[in-house]
């Protein structure tokens, strides 16, 4: 007989780092979610940009079920098809020449840093080994990563950090022409920030970037792990922007819903690392192989990315519905299906009781910082999915203007 759990059990149980929300979700179909009590949810967080083809997919489903009746984890002493053929499928839709595979979006990015500076010593010496972020950034919660994450309520709890690690501000050139210099080694930049406010970037400044860092000898990161695989509309984002970087992290969206990640990179680069100088104990397993790249080949055969622009637009039109009636946000910004809708002044800080009112009313929003309503749903979400949700997230609205 199974314990009866409750939402005050994580409150028991767990060490505090999340506050979930009320309800306990215990299954879900395309992007409708259901709780413990039947209550149902439009989900438009998409597991923050994971589900990129929604809840139990079958094809997925089938997928896994077939994997886990042949080969589940066999470790890096040995290799395994699935994740060959899932590296082959990566290698021939992007720039890159090598794969690391691994477990999750912070050890794509921690792996990037490490292999930039890997780089760096092996090929000029040990001068060479500043590293610029910007402001807001976010690449993960490793120690290394939030570091050069840009948001210090992240890693003011952990001082001291790891030095030679600098932000600059996001989007400006002038800020990137001040820093970069002959002892950058590396630059990581999302293309879009998403915990930071889901701010595109500008195509002049990743092309500035660009220049700085052939001009310095320095390597171009894109930390791709939420706007990735599809998300803006492009596979990847660089794809959009026209300026493909040196090294690229992918992950979240990539499983669909399982844990993987991974860095691609030029074979120029990838041979300083050998063997023994960096590994992961479940990262490329066959499981994970399976289901990313099935993932990859559902996208291309249903022509997922094609209808993301679409969704955009249906997604923005609502928002724009309900800013005419309640004028409650000053911009609604993203790219694709990362879209932000920032508040007004009037209502500043007040993005997290939205998010928790909009559960109330039965659908599921995300927050990037204080300020910013963000919405990542599947790549494949529904437009009858799309207009229940809104016709919710309006009523959350209201009763957030009626009970300020």
């Amino acid at each position: 007989m199974s314990l009866k759990i409750s939402r005050q059990d994580f409150d028991r149980f767990m060490i505090p780092v999340y506050n979930p929300a009320k309800f306990i979700p215990t299954h879900a179909k395309g992007s409708i979610v259901w709780d413990q009590d039947g209550q149902d949810y439009i989900d438009f967080t998409g597991g923050i940009a994971v589900n990129v083809l929604g809840h139990a997919h079958p094809i997925l489903q089938q997928t896994i079920q077939e994997q886990t009746s042949k080969l589940w984890h066999i470790g890096n002493s040995y290799t395994n098809e699935p994740i060959l053929r899932l590296a082959k499928q990566l290698i021939n839709a992007t720039f890159a020449d090598k794969v690391f595979f691994c477990n999750s979006g912070a050890e794509a990015n921690e792996t990037a840093m490490k292999l930039a500076r890997k780089v760096a010593l092996d090929v000029f010496g040990k001068d060479k080994s500043n590293i610029l972020s910007f402001n807001n950034a976010f690449h993960g919660r490793t120690f290394f990563t939030m570091t050069a994450g840009g948001k210090s309520d992240y890693s003011k709890h952990f001082e001291p950090l790891p030095k030679e690690i600098q932000h600059g501000s996001f989007n400006d050139m002038q800020s990137a022409v001040q820093l970069i210099n002959k002892n950058t080694c590396a630059v990581i930049v999302e293309p879009v920030q998403g915990e930071g406010g889901v701010i595109p970037a500008k195509v002049a400044f990743l092309k500035k970037l660009r220049e700085l860092c052939d001009k310095y000898d320095a390597l171009l990161i894109f930390d791709e792990i939420q706007s990735g695989v599809g998300r803006t509309g492009s596979l990847y984002a660089y794809m959009y922007y026209g300026v493909i970087p040196d090294i690229l992290t992918t992950a979240k969206a990539l499983g669909g819903g399982f844990p993987i990640g991974a860095v691609l990179t030029k074979e120029k680069l990838a041979i300083v690392m050998t063997v023994g100088t960096h590994g992961s104990t479940y990262g490329g397993n066959p499981l994970a192989g399976a289901l990313g790249s099935k993932v990859l080949e559902l996208i291309k055969k249903d022509k997922i990315i094609e209808g993301v622009a679409e969704r955009h637009v249906w997604i923005v039109e609502h928002l724009k519905k309900i800013n005419k009636d309640f004028n409650i946000f000053k911009e609604i910004r993203g790219l694709g299906l990362l879209i932000g809708a920032v508040l007004n002044e009037d209502f500043k800080n007040q993005a997290n009781n939205i998010n928790i009112l909009a559960s109330e009313f039965g659908v599921m929003v995300l927050v990037a910082g204080p300020n910013v309503v963000r919405f990542t749903p599947a790549l494949n979400i529904s437009k009858k999915e799309i207009e229940l949700g809104m016709q919710r997230f309006a009523k959350a609205c209201a009763s957030f203007i009626q009970n300020r």
